[in-house]
């Protein structure tokens, strides 16, 4: 009878155990239940979005107003459209202004949004036309080596 007790209580702590790290991978991944929000979706274009992917946060003064809804490639202008969910709760002009941007170590992409002067207000199915496309890493070293050997070339 012991020996029962003692293996109901370790099938509990390991069930806890499981259910702790289901709840932490839902958070890291984005994928709780903030979606129970009225929103409305707005449009961007980009012509590079990086490692942005959809659910990615959108992010305005550093508070988080939204999510990246859908992904699309635009066959005709060969450029990202990239579908806003933004929280219903925050109004934004339509002069604002979308970029792709890099948080933290592990290099997280999220859209930023830096709000204009406006009167009017973006509303549901509404482009940003105004946007900055993600920085790529691999361009700036090479644009970097590239003028560098310029110059070298250059001084000869």
């Amino acid at each position: 009878m012991e020996r029962t007790t003692i293996d109901l209580w370790f099938g509990a702590f390991v069930l806890a155990g499981f259910a702790a790290l289901l709840v932490l991978a839902l958070k890291v991944g984005n994928l709780g239940a903030d979606n129970a929000r009225a929103t409305y979706r707005v449009e961007a274009r980009f012509d590079n979005i990086g490692g942005l992917k959809v659910r990615a946060p959108v992010r305005s003064s550093g508070v988080l107003v939204g999510r990246v809804a859908d992904i699309r490639f635009d066959n005709e202008r060969f450029q990202a459209t990239v579908v806003l969910a933004l929280d219903a709760r925050y109004g934004f002009p339509k002069d604002t202004s979308a970029s792709i941007l890099t948080s933290g170590l592990l290099g997280e992409q999220y859209v930023g949004l830096d709000a204009g002067g406006d009167d009017k207000k973006l509303a549901e199915g509404d482009r940003i036309t105004i946007t900055q496309s993600a920085v790529v890493l691999e361009r700036l070293i090479g644009q970097f080596l590239f003028n560098k050997a310029q110059e070298d070339g250059a001084k000869k």
